[in-house]
């Protein structure tokens, strides 16, 4: 069965993140119809009315309304954002238990409508949700994509682009591994316009900037107890890249199967977009120190997902 085509985007998950990307697509007009799935019918339908009533000011027509699990049959993308929230003083893989049931329940009752599109999933603990959306569904690696290190490579673009006075939008860099604690920028290949940033800040400084991407998490939800302006902004990148078959490569969450040494996890790290999903994975010539924190993140995830499957 040929994947299905079209812009048609099933939203499950109408929480913060969830209503803030639905917002975001109505700003940038990248689909037709987008239907919302909600456990919370009445709130869901509120945000549907509310996002309606854009409708005149958005660059393109569009339909959206609150629907049920049958309407993912002819989507060509699902996107997750469901699943229990992350607390103060919580991490993203303390989540795990609650997620991984309430994900099996999801990714069954999409998959009995004869879904044939492309997953992309947001809920945390992102890589260990995203492999097991890989798994209760069945599909092709390539059609299920998490979040993975989209936003946390937007914050170490930004806080770069203010190191050095220069816009985020002209900063290159990733940072790769969990979308977590064990995540660390590839500071061998930190640039701006192919001028590489590394030797222009001092160790201490390079570390202060990686603590500031790592922990922006913890210090947003302290401060307002959640974030998702951020990765509502990233998810609606990678859905362009997608339904427009644009081969760029992002910084999201795919599953490696041999590249840089390890398999069978799903880790933020920069892969080609295509319409069809991820076409491949870029793999960088990480330093020996940036091969070690990749394998010790990746095995920081591996315990995880034992434990939790």
């Amino acid at each position: 069965m040929n994947l299905t085509l079209g812009n048609k985007i099933v939203l499950v998950g109408n929480g913060a993140v969830g209503s803030s990307y639905a917002y975001a697509l109505l700003n940038q007009g990248l689909c037709d119809e987008l239907i919302i799935i909600d456990v919370n019918e009445e709130k869901a339908k509120g945000d549907v009315m509310d996002l309606n009533h854009g409708i005149a000011y958005a660059p393109t027509a569009m339909t959206i309304r609150y629907g049920s699990y049958k309407d993912c049959k002819d989507a060509a993308l699902v996107v997750i954002c469901a699943g229990a929230a992350q607390k103060p003083g919580e991490t993203r893989l303390d989540l795990v238990n609650k997620n991984v049931k309430i994900f099996k329940s999801i990714v069954e009752s999409i998959m009995d409508s004869g879904f044939n599109g492309i997953f992309l999933v947001a809920a945390n603990p992102v890589d260990i949700l995203s492999y097991v959306t890989w798994k209760f569904s069945g599909l092709p690696k390539e059609r299920v994509i998490g979040s993975g290190t989209i936003l946390d490579s937007a914050r170490f673009r930004y806080l770069l682009g203010k190191e050095f006075d220069t816009a985020a939008v002209s900063v290159h860099g990733y940072i790769i591994g969990e979308h977590g604690d064990s995540q660390f920028p590839v500071w061998s290949f930190a640039n701006i316009a192919g001028t590489p940033v590394a030797e222009r800040l001092t160790e201490e400084r390079k570390e202060e900037i990686a603590v500031q991407v790592r922990d922006a998490a913890y210090e947003i939800i302290n401060a307002k107890g959640a974030t998702y302006y951020g990765i509502a902004m990233g998810l609606v990148r990678i859905t362009k890249a997608i339904l427009r078959n644009e081969n760029v490569v992002l910084p999201v969450g795919a599953l490696l199967e041999g590249e840089y040494g390890h398999r069978d996890v799903f880790v933020g790290i920069p892969s080609l977009i295509t319409r069809n999903g991820v076409k491949n994975i870029v793999e960088l010539s990480l330093t020996e120190d940036e091969k070690r924190k990749l394998a010790k993140s990746v095995q920081t995830l591996k315990d995880i997902q034992i434990s939790a499957l």
